[in-house]
């Protein structure tokens, strides 16, 4: 049995057989309609989520297994004092995979410490998102046609961003591959991504501060939100929550074969002008998640070759 709570919990290999899985399931969605017929999937959500738990709940459906499971901490009984390690415990009487998204580092990892069904993280806190990594790297091979040899900007907040976080790390195995890290001085890239991922890793990059002067070098452009809910203080959410807003006018010095990325939701970080640009590919990056969990879902529960 196998657990994703990182991107690093997968080889590349193992990246590159579930993306070409789910490119040959976004071709021919109807081949794999029933392989998960008999399982259930648990969303284990402790904290809000619209995009992640229903694309879950999506592609275990597409496959034609069922879902079950809470929205919310308030509606579990962890309102009540219930751990993790026993909620766990239960849910694997009860599915046959659990997804588990929490605000709280590391709490999926010690799920999967007490569980005896496949936990795969779907967010935890500022930590990974292993998920939508496999998404970002879906979508980007199905656009730009290849994973290696790309200058990517990685755009706000940069501090709390586990997308961000998780992203870097399975870029990192990559060939030729640049970063740009473009926010303000107190949303930087940790320090322990720098040193343990980018500077361990060898690869090139530069922290700047102005979204504008670096776009036409970016063959992909990541941008992200501020997150008001992971700052203590909302006086600096306040203060940096504008700090860049890509719009049309900033777009007129980018590349024509770049694209745009986010992992959704946006507040006013990306102009709506921007949304008929045909280099803006977030809501197609949203759809390519439904794909990317139906691989993940059919890998870890080893019915991928189980087709009709």
């Amino acid at each position: 049995m196998k657990h994703i709570i990182s991107p690093m919990d997968m080889t590349v290999e193992e990246i590159e057989n579930l993306l070409e899985l789910a490119s040959k399931m976004y071709a021919n969605p109807e081949k794999y309609a029933h392989i998960c017929e008999g399982k259930k999937l648990a969303t284990c959500f402790y904290e809000p989520s619209t995009r992640t738990r229903l694309s879950f709940e999506a592609a275990m459906l597409n496959l034609g297994g069922k879902v079950l499971g809470f929205q919310s901490a308030d509606s579990s009984s962890a309102s009540k004092g219930e751990t993790v390690a026993d909620t766990i415990r239960v849910v694997s009487h009860y599915a046959d995979i659990c997804a588990m998204r929490h605000p709280k580092e590391g709490a999926p990892l010690v799920a999967s410490q007490y569980s005896s069904i496949p936990i795969i993280n779907a967010g935890d806190g500022g930590h990974n998102h292993p998920t939508q990594t496999l998404t970002d790297l879906l979508t980007m091979r199905q656009l730009k046609g290849r994973l290696n040899n790309l200058t990517i900007g990685l755009c706000g907040d940069l501090k709390f961003g586990r997308t961000v976080h998780s992203l870097i790390k399975a870029m990192s195995r990559y060939e030729g591959i640049r970063f740009i890290l473009i926010s303000p001085d107190e949303l930087k890239v940790p320090t322990y991504i720098r040193e343990e991922v980018l500077d361990a890793c060898g690869i090139p990059y530069v922290e700047v501060s102005n979204l504008e002067e670096n776009l036409p070098e970016l063959d992909i452009l990541y941008m992200t939100r501020v997150q008001r809910e992971r700052f203590f203080n909302e006086e600096d959410y306040i203060r940096l929550k504008d700090t860049f807003i890509l719009d049309k006018k900033k777009l007129a010095g980018a590349k024509e074969d770049m694209f745009i990325l986010h992992p959704l939701p946006r507040i006013n970080e990306i102009a709506v002008d921007v949304d008929d640009d045909p280099r803006a590919a977030y809501f197609r990056q949203a759809g390519f998640g439904v794909y990317a969990r139906m691989a993940l879902i059919a890998t870890l529960l080893g019915v991928d070759k189980k087709v009709q």
